[in-house]
């Protein structure tokens, strides 16, 4: 089912743009959107709308993540935090 395979692609993926699920599980844009809609509606998803600027071109659409989702660490040197106490 797409909608199984939306939230598949979340869990791996992270938050990302409904453009790029459409074009990674080979769905239309508007179809993707209104699997998107359901999902948000039961409360699987957390979506909201974004307008991001790639070489100077707009565009708009929903980031999307899975709802009460916390991805893996990825692995690799963490930064630490440095308090300075004066």
């Amino acid at each position: 089912m797409p909608a199984n395979q939306i939230l598949e692609y979340l869990k791996k993926h992270g938050e990302t743009m409904d453009s790029d699920i459409a074009n990674a599980i080979g769905l239309p844009l508007t179809k993707t959107r209104s699997l998107l809609a359901e999902l948000i509606a039961k409360t699987d998803v957390i979506a909201c709308e974004t307008i991001k600027f790639e070489k100077g071109k707009k565009i708009e659409g929903l980031s999307c993540r899975v709802s009460g989702f916390t991805p893996k660490a990825k692995p690799g040197a963490k930064s630490k935090v440095q308090l300075k106490l004066s």
